[in-house]
C-alpha cells in the first residue's frame, strides 16, 4: 500500500510539473516556447573601455567593480573627463552600474543614435535579405521612439533582442523610487508596446508613477532575457537565475549613487527573477503580481530584509499553474498562500494576468501605498498572521 501510495504521489507531481511546463508563461502570448540563451557578462565594448589609457587612470573594469567602486570611481572625476568617458564609451558608461543617472542617459542618447545609423545604413544594403532590411527599419523606428526628447534611458542593450530601461520622474530628486520587473515575452521590441499597455513595463511605470504622490521615480526594468511563449524557459529558473545577479546589481547601482532603497515590483516570471536576486537585492519592499513562485518556500527562504508582498487576482489564469518543483521544473510556493508568510496586496478589482496596475483599481491603488511609503502599509501582517 506504501509503495502504490507512493507511486500516486509521484505521478500526480509529474503531472504537475508537465503541466506547469505547458503553462508557466509571463505576459502574453500562447505560442510555443523557443529556447533562449540569456545575455550575460559586461556591456557592449567593454574591451575598448579596457584597453582605453587616454585619461592616465585605470578604469574600473565592468566585470569585476562593484557599482560601489564604479559610483566612487565616476564621483572623483572632474566634468570634464566624465563627459570625455560618455562621448568614448557611450554604450559602458550608459549600462555601467553606478554611473550617475544624467550621464547614463546622455551615453545611452548616443548610443542609441549610433545604432539608429547602423541600421538606416543596413535597411538600405543590396546584399541584406527583405527580412534583413525589414528587420533593419522596424528597429530604426524603434530607436527614433526611444530617442523622443523627454525620455530618459537609462540602459540600452542592443544585442540578442535587445535590453532597455527608462525612468518616469527625476531620480536625482526623488523621497522614493520603485523599479517595474517584468516576465516573459517581454525584450527592447516589447518593453511599450500599445496592445495590453498595462502588461508592460513601460505601461506598468507610468501607471505606476501616475498613481503616486510626484515624490516617487520609477524605473520599467528589462535587464534580462525573458522566456519567450510557453515552453521550458518559462518553467524552469534557467533565465532567471542568469537575470538575477543583473537585477541585484541594476539595484545596488541606484543605491551606490545616493538613490533611497527601491519598492522592487515582480510581475510573472519576473518574480522568479526577483526570488533569486533577493538576498543581494537592497529593496525596501518586494511585491510580487501574478507569480508562479519564486523558488522558495516561505519568505524566510528569500533570506531579505525587505518586506515582502503578494497580488493575484482570482480571473489570473496563473492560479492554475501547480505550484511545484521538481526536476528543474516549476518554481515552488505559491506567494499569496498563507503559510508563505508574504503581506496580501489587495486585487479583487484587477482582471486578467497583466490588469494589476490599470487605472482604478484597488490593486495599483496598494501598489501606490508601497511605493510612497505610506504610513499605512507599515502596519501590514503577514497573511495569516494574527492581529
Amino acid at each position: 500500500m506504501r509503495l502504490r501510495s507512493w507511486k500516486a504521489r509521484s505521478k500526480r507531481a509529474l503531472v504537475a510539473a508537465a503541466l506547469t511546463t505547458t503553462v508557466v508563461t509571463g505576459t502574453a502570448g500562447w505560442a510555443l516556447g523557443n529556447e533562449q540563451q540569456p545575455l550575460t557578462g559586461p556591456p557592449p565594448g567593454t574591451a575598448s573601455w579596457r584597453a582605453d589609457h587616454a585619461l592616465g587612470l585605470r578604469l574600473p573594469d565592468p566585470a569585476t567593480a562593484s557599482p560601489a567602486r564604479v559610483a566612487a570611481f565616476f564621483r572623483s572625476l572632474s566634468n570634464a573627463r566624465r563627459q570625455e568617458l560618455v562621448a568614448s564609451h557611450p554604450s559602458v558608461v550608459g549600462n555601467l552600474d553606478g554611473v550617475p543617472a544624467p550621464l547614463r542617459y546622455e551615453a545611452n542618447s548616443l548610443a542609441l543614435k549610433a545604432e539608429r545609423a547602423r541600421e538606416q545604413a543596413r535597411s538600405t544594403d543590396p546584399d541584406l535579405t527583405l527580412q534583413d532590411h525589414e528587420r533593419a527599419r522596424s528597429l530604426v523606428t524603434r530607436y527614433t521612439e526611444l530617442l523622443t526628447p523627454g525620455r530618459q534611458i537609462l540602459a540600452f542593450d542592443p544585442r540578442g533582442r535587445g535590453q532597455v530601461a527608462e525612468v518616469y520622474g527625476d531620480l536625482a530628486s526623488a523621497e522614493h523610487v520603485s523599479v517595474v520587473v517584468p516576465g516573459s515575452d517581454i525584450d527592447l521590441s516589447t518593453f511599450d508596446r500599445t496592445n495590453d499597455e498595462y502588461g508592460t513595463p513601460a505601461g506598468m511605470g507610468r501607471a505606476l508613477r501616475a498613481a503616486t504622490d510626484r515624490r516617487t521615480a520609477v524605473v520599467a526594468w528589462v535587464g534580462y532575457t525573458t522566456p519567450v511563449g510557453i515552453g521550458p524557459d518559462a518553467a524552469s529558473g534557467r533565465l532567471a537565475a542568469a537575470g538575477a545577479p543583473r537585477l541585484a546589481r541594476f539595484v545596488q547601482g541606484l543605491t551606490a549613487v545616493g538613490t533611497p532603497r527601491p519598492s522592487v515590483f515582480c510581475h510573472s516570471y519576473g518574480s522568479v527573477v526577483c526570488g533569486l536576486a533577493a538576498p543581494k537585492l537592497p529593496a525596501a519592499d518586494l511585491v510580487v503580481l501574478g507569480s508562479p513562485g519564486m523558488r522558495a518556500d516561505s519568505v524566510a527562504d528569500l533570506h531579505t530584509t525587505a518586506r515582502v508582498w503578494a497580488a493575484k487576482d482570482d480571473s489570473d489564469w496563473i492560479g492554475k499553474v501547480p505550484n511545484v518543483e521538481l526536476f528543474g521544473l516549476g518554481h515552488g510556493a505559491d506567494p499569496t498562500a498563507a503559510d508563505f508568510g508574504a503581506r496580501r496586496v489587495p486585487a479583487e478589482q484587477a482582471e486578467g494576468h497583466t490588469g494589476y496596475f490599470a487605472p482604478g483599481t484597488d490593486s495599483l491603488r496598494a501598489f501606490a501605498r508601497i511605493a510612497d511609503a505610506d504610513p499605512s502599509t507599515a502596519g501590514a501582517r503577514p497573511t495569516g498572521e494574527r492581529t
